[in-house]
């Protein structure tokens, strides 16, 4: 296809919308359905979605060599949208969004632990940027901090674990068997959990917990589109546009204004993102 950058932008500025609104519909929800339970039925959906696509491929569709890759790559990614969604019950969206999007700046970090690779001397400034983004963040030595922020920097750590995995797996599996796997073993993980916490749902969240599930699809057809139409070096720092639109819905919706102290580190965070994404496109 003959590259179209306006248009790859605008796949990509979807792309980061979507998965902003969806944010938002968990924590218009939160108050209503068990965190649990919204996760159950994101997953739920997914793997209804991906199910009637797999069983036309041809069989052994399944069959796979690596089966603990598999487990790691989903229960990260599992973990990950948990604790993301805990977070986003009870901190300001912006906030919760920005965190889970440390996620790249913790990758050299997973690829050193997990595959033993030296971390480059190029990725040490964006993630010493990034992470003083993250201590302005949490103010430890204010009082405005909260264990939830914690959680939120959570979520990016498991990020970082799940795009290594999903990296290392692309090398030799399609991804159709990466997120059926991915889809099937987080369903298994919600389950146990959402069941505990089960109550009834209410007839008013049931769209929201529809987009909340779809919108992981929606993000993918248009992130694949975004990438049809535009160089990787052009769209990847796009992603971080959703932390503008997290703090728009955010302000809009619940009024929420970040401090100067946060502000300043929303900034370093999102330079920081940039800079890793810049520097990994130019080898």
């Amino acid at each position: 296809m003959t590259e179209n950058i306006p248009k790859g932008v605008l796949y990509a500025l979807a792309t980061t919308l979507v998965a902003s609104t969806a944010a938002a519909a968990s924590k218009l929800v939160a108050n209503d359905v068990p965190v649990s339970m919204i996760v159950l039925a994101q997953y739920s959906i997914c793997l209804v979605i991906a199910l009637p696509s797999l069983f036309k491929k041809k069989n052994n569709v399944l069959k796979t060599s690596r089966p603990w890759a598999h487990i790691v790559r989903g229960v990260t990614g599992w973990l990950c949208f948990y604790a993301y969604y805990q977070a986003l019950a009870y901190i300001p969206l912006v906030d919760a969004s920005l965190l889970r999007n440390t996620g790249p700046l913790f990758v050299p970090v997973v690829i050193w632990l997990w595959l033993k690779v030296t971390i480059r001397k190029r990725a040490v400034l964006p993630m010493l940027l990034g992470f003083a983004g993250v201590v302005l963040m949490l103010q430890p030595d204010i009082k405005g901090l909260k264990i939830w922020h914690l959680v939120g920097l959570v979520s990016g750590i498991f990020l970082a674990c799940s795009m290594v995995g999903t990296r290392t797996l692309a090398s030799s599996e399609p991804s159709s068997r990466i997120n059926f796997y991915y889809f099937s073993i987080s369903f298994l993980c919600s389950l146990p959990v959402a069941l505990i916490n089960w109550q009834p749902i209410p007839l008013s969240s049931l769209p929201y917990l529809l987009y909340i599930g779809s919108s992981i699809w929606l993000t993918m057809w248009f992130y694949t589109r975004a990438y049809s139409y535009a160089r990787a070096s052009v769209i990847a720092p796009i992603n971080y546009s959703g932390v503008v639109f997290a703090g728009l819905i955010g302000w809009g919706i619940w009024g929420h204004v970040p401090d100067l102290y946060a502000t300043i580190g929303i900034g370093l965070i999102l330079l920081a993102g940039v800079m890793t994404v810049i520097l990994n496109q130019s080898g």
